[in-house]
C-alpha cells in the first residue's frame, strides 16, 4: 500500500505524519530516519485497526472520487 505522508523539518530533526490515518505520526533525527518510523507508525496503526475490527462485519469497497 502507499500512503501520502508530510514532512516537516524543526530544530530537534523531522516530524512526519499520515494524514489518511488520523494520529498517525512519527519523527526522526534524520530525513531517513523519520520515514522509517513512519513506516513502522503505519503498520502498528494499520495492525491495531484490524484487530479493533476483528470481531466486527466489515466490507471494504473501493469509491472512486
Amino acid at each position: 500500500m502507499k500512503y501520502k505522508v508530510v514532512l516537516r523539518q524543526s530544530e530537534e530533526g523531522f516530524s512526519v505524519s499520515c494524514p489518511g490515518l488520523a494520529g498517525c505520526w512519527s519523527q526522526g533525527k534524520t530525513e531517513e530516519e523519520a520515514l522509517a518510523n513512519i513506516r513502522d507508525a503505519i503498520r502498528e496503526y494499520l495492525k491495531a485497526r484490524d484487530a479493533a475490527l476483528k470481531d466486527e462485519e466489515t466490507r471494504e469497497v473501493e469509491v472512486l472520487v
